[in-house]
C-alpha cells in the first residue's frame, strides 16, 4: 500500500524513494524486467525520511552506487534520530519498532536538495519542498509531463482518501501552505505514495476533493499518466 517508483531512462534512471525494508527483492527484479542494470540508476530521490520511504536506502545504494538527493532537513528522520515531539511521538515510537523488527540500516544523504532545484532526471525534475508531514518533505515535478510526485500529502484509496494522519505529522502547522503550493503549480497528474490504481488524473482529482479546490479546472480530455514503474 506503499509505492516507490523507478523512473526508467536508460543508463540514466532514477529512484523515488525505496519502499519499505524487504522489496529490495521486487525493484532488483523490476529492474532486471526492463533491461537495465544496478549501475543504470544514477540517483535515488527521498520524498522524506520515514521508514516506509527510506527503509530499503542502504540495500539500494550499495547495490547501485547511486548518490542519494533528499532535503537536509531528512537527514535525522533517515538517521532515526529524529527528536519527535507532542502527539508525533507516537510516529517515533513506531519508527524505532520498525527499525528493530526490519534491522533497518541508515544510509548517508549525499546531496540536500532545495525548493526549486531542477534535476537532469527523466527529461527534468523540478523539486517542490512541501513541509508538514516532515519538515523536510519534497515532491518531484516533471514539467515534460505536467506530473506531480507529491509524497505522503495525502494518500489516495478508493476506500478512503485522507490527509497524512496528525500522529504522522512532524509539523503539521505548514502544511496548509504546501497545499497551496500545488493549487499554485497546478499539474495536470498528481501520484501520491500510497495508492489503489496508477491513474494520476484519478488522484489528481481526489486530491482536489480533499483539500476543497473546487477552482482547479478539470482534464477530461488528457490522456492516462505517463508510463511509471
Amino acid at each position: 500500500m506503499g509505492c516507490c517508483f523507478l523512473l526508467t531512462d536508460g543508463d540514466a534512471s532514477v529512484m523515488i524513494d525505496t519502499g519499505l525494508v524487504g522489496e529490495t527483492i521486487l525493484i532488483r527484479r523490476l529492474v532486471r524486467k526492463l533491461g537495465l542494470t544496478p549501475q543504470s540508476i544514477k540517483a535515488i530521490l527521498l520524498t522524506h525520511g520515514h521508514l516506509d520511504h527510506a527503509g530499503n536506502l542502504a540495500q539500494l545504494k550499495g547495490w547501485t552506487g547511486a548518490k542519494v538527493l533528499a532535503h537536509a532537513e531528512e537527514a535525522r528522520h533517515v538517521a532515526g534520530t529524529y527528536p519527535y515531539t507532542g502527539v508525533a511521538r507516537w510516529c517515533g515510537r513506531l519508527e524505532a519498532a520498525g527499525r528493530f523488527l526490519f534491522r533497518y540500516r541508515a544510509a548517508a544523504i549525499d546531496e540536500f536538495l532545495t525548493d526549486g532545484q531542477e534535476l537532469p532526471f527523466w527529461g527534468g525534475l523540478r523539486v517542490i519542498h512541501l513541509p508538514g508531514h516532515t519538515a523536510g518533505h519534497c515532491g518531484f515535478f516533471s514539467a515534460r509531463h505536467k506530473l506531480l510526485f507529491s509524497g505522503d500529502m495525502f494518500a489516495s484509496y478508493f476506500f478512503n482518501v485522507h490527509k497524512p494522519p496528525a500522529i504522522l505529522n512532524s509539523v503539521p502547522e505548514l502544511l496548509p501552505a504546501s497545499v497551496e503550493k500545488i493549487r499554485r503549480l497546478g499539474p495536470r497528474w498528481i501520484v501520491p505514495c500510497h495508492f489503489d490504481f496508477l491513474d494520476g488524473k484519478l488522484h489528481r482529482r481526489r486530491f482536489a476533493k480533499l483539500y476543497g479546490m473546487a477552482d482547479w479546472e478539470t482534464f477530461n480530455s488528457q490522456p492516462s499518466t505517463p508510463n511509471l514503474q
